[in-house]
């Protein structure tokens, strides 16, 4: 193989229907464990099957199953190959994007009710940012705060800025299942509140609560951190209330 890291592992037991999924969950573990990046090489759909001495149609079944959740990519040419695609955490933060997004599409789930669960969400993190975070988050979040200065709420170079404001703070949370779970918020929540609601929204005020989450976490007061961010959802809230 063209790596020299440890390969996956474990029996596939061919008699069983489900081989193609045992491969799979033995490669998503794997990936894990040997937390490739995106665009790292895992080997061919040839190297694969042989590896796990199944044919090369099962193998290629448990790749689709991998490359449905995002995991890998597939690369062709000379220089192809299996290829890393997103992390495990990557991957289960795009399918519930795809998830939520289809659910707010149909009309199954609101604004108000993902409001609601990002209130869950982002007022531990920014906790949990104000605890860890180093020089680095700070100057991080001074900047977004900076880039977001001067621009309207629903503009390309405000939605970037307050966008890289929320993954900073989830960045930094140190917890990678809860900044996967936050993907979400920025991927579905953010474009769609923001055309429902940032003509009714006071840049200052938003402004003014970033720079109070900052304030929070440059003194690493934890408690401070969450009552600010809950101030800052509060008010989306109120202002999504306002219009209905």
């Amino acid at each position: 193989m063209a790596t020299a890291r440890a390969r996956p592992g474990g029996q596939v037991l061919h008699s069983s229907t489900g081989a193609s999924e045992q491969i799979a969950a033995q490669l998503r573990i794997w990936l894990e464990q040997q937390q490739l990046k995106a665009g790292e090489r895992i080997g061919t759909e040839q190297e694969l099957a042989d590896e796990f001495g199944v044919s090369r149609p099962t193998m290629r079944e448990a790749l689709r199953l991998l490359s449905a959740a995002h995991l890998i990519r597939v690369g062709r040419g000379r220089a192809g190959g299996i290829f890393v695609a997103r992390t495990p955490s990557e991957g289960m933060s795009r399918n519930l994007s795809e998830s939520i997004a289809l659910m707010l599409s149909a009309q199954t789930i609101s604004m108000a009710e993902l409001l609601d669960a990002r209130l869950s969400l982002e007022v531990p993190i920014a906790g949990r940012a104000a605890v860890n975070a180093d020089d680095e988050v700070v100057a991080r979040l001074e900047q977004a705060i900076a880039d977001a200065e001067g621009h309207q709420p629903g503009s390309e170079a405000w939605n970037t800025a307050d966008g890289r404001f929320h993954a900073t703070l989830a960045e930094a949370s140190g917890n990678q299942l809860l900044h996967a779970l936050t993907g979400w918020i920025l991927e579905v929540l953010q474009p769609s509140l923001i055309v429902t609601i940032s003509p009714r929204v006071d840049a200052e005020a938003i402004l003014a609560q970033h720079r109070a989450i900052l304030r929070a976490v440059r003194r690493r007061q934890r408690l401070a951190a969450e009552k600010a961010m809950a101030a800052h959802i509060e008010y989306l809230v109120q202002i999504l209330d306002e219009g209905e």
